[in-house]
């Protein structure tokens, strides 16, 4: 027995049971067929040149459908006479370097052979202004040297780190994502306090003194499945994204209980959110902007997923670990964002634990104040996906008294560890 589970050996994992919480689930089944609805009847297209260039904006984030819609809206400009191509635009990420960005657009099913059009990388900048609060504006030099028009996507939805107007979304993706790493610095420069209003002012000037013909907002629902596409005049995403970032917050899923004490979680990753794990369903922020709140008392993180490419970031705000989640751990891939963000949070190590085993009982060893024999721990696979979880026992009566979740199994189980302490199923 080594010293860990000597310290821990007095403490037991609750059996389980698993739940469905139901959500509403608004979605859009035919997404080519919406797509070429709501680009026609918005009439954007009709402000694009036989034989433009136009650079078409791609993310790091796992957006669902993503390389779909991608591929539908480069379908509809090249019926338009257009040659459009696609430009990594994802601040820092990717190592913050062009190679790591085309890696990342590969693994989400971004690469030119999949969309139809080719994929131009670069980390280059250039500075086309100051805005009118003495912000320096730095715009990729693809989009500004090679293109006649820019056409932006992304999902909108509320931040991990801040509030305001603009939170993630195609103002976020003006600024931060085509300024590349330099934008991102900028932006963040101020702290969490200031970015929804450095978002809205170097958008602003960025759609002014550029051509972005028109934006791609996509919501999705609580179930990580696209509910609505919403095409954009670049003149009016300002105007427009405010109220679909509200529209974006109904939709969020959210755990039905918030009086528990421990929170497994299987994976974390940047394709899951951009801190790894949404603080929204933690409680648990990275900065001062926003207050923790002090429903959990513990997270365990288990694992990374594979697409966020040794990307940790968001390991901080998790108490303990297992040893194949910080193994994962890529520094030269989790730390740019860190250097760029100034956040240091998210990236510190917690305690690490040999195997998934003693990481959760060292979480339940280290809570205060709590009943050792009635633990109320929620097991989740990620922070995108809670339409299926697992509670303990002593969170049975308060599944059953909440009409939005099914308990789907009679008796609660103890979990499944393989040989070498780690949870067989992740």
């Amino acid at each position: 027995m080594d010293v860990y589970d000597e310290l821990i050996r007095n403490y037991e994992i609750p059996k389980m049971i698993e739940v469905k919480q139901n959500f509403p689930r608004p979605i859009l089944d035919d997404i080519p067929r919406h797509v070429e609805k709501t680009i026609y009847e918005s009439g954007v297209l009709g402000k694009i040149k036989k034989g433009s260039k136009i650079a078409v904006t791609a993310g790091s984030r796992g957006i669902a459908n993503i390389s779909l819609i991608t591929k539908e809206i480069i379908k509809h400009l090249k019926n338009a006479e257009a040659e459009p191509f696609i430009i990594p635009a994802m601040g820092s990420h990717g190592g913050a370097t062009a190679e790591g960005q085309e890696e990342v657009l590969k693994s989400l099913g971004l690469a030119e052979e999949e969309l139809g059009g080719p994929v131009k990388s670069s980390m280059e900048v250039k500075k086309i202004g100051t805005t009118d609060k003495n912000i320096p504006v730095f715009v990729d030099k693809i989009a500004l040297t090679e293109a006649d028009s820019i056409v932006v996507i992304n999902r909108i939805k509320p931040h991990t780190t801040f509030r305001g107007p603009y939170e993630s979304g195609l103002a976020k993706m003006i600024t931060i994502g085509l300024g590349n790493q330099a934008g991102a610095e900028l932006c963040h420069s101020t702290g969490p306090e200031m970015m929804s209003s450095r978002i809205e002012s170097i958008a602003k000037y960025i759609i002014n003194k550029t051509n972005i013909v028109f934006g791609v907002g996509v919501l999705e629902n609580a179930y990580d499945d696209t509910c609505e596409i919403v095409i954009v005049p670049g003149e009016e995403i300002m105007e427009k994204e405010p109220g679909l970032l509200k529209q974006a917050r109904a939709y969020m899923p959210n755990i039905f209980s918030r009086d528990y004490d421990v929170l497994v979680i299987d994976e974390i990753g940047k394709d899951i959110s951009g801190t790894g794990m949404d603080p929204n369903i933690t409680g648990r922020y990275t900065t001062d902007a926003l207050k923790n709140e002090d429903w959990v008392k513990r997270i365990v993180v288990l694992n990374l997923t594979d697409k966020t490419h040794g990307n940790a970031n968001g390991i901080g705000l998790a108490d303990v670990c297992s040893k194949r989640a910080f193994d994962k751990m890529d520094f030269y891939k989790t730390y740019p964002n860190c250097l760029t963000s100034r956040i240091t949070l998210s990236v510190k190590v917690p305690m690490v634990m040999n195997n998934d085993k003693q990481a959760i009982m060292a979480a339940i060893k280290t809570c205060f104040d709590i009943n050792a024999n009635n633990i109320k721990l929620i097991r989740i696979k990620n922070t995108l996906k809670l339409d299926r979880i697992f509670i303990s026992e002593a969170l049975i009566p308060a599944a059953r008294n909440n009409n939005m979740v099914e308990i789907l199994e009679k008796v609660p189980s103890p979990l499944s560890f393989n040989d070498q302490g780690n949870i067989s199923n992740l």
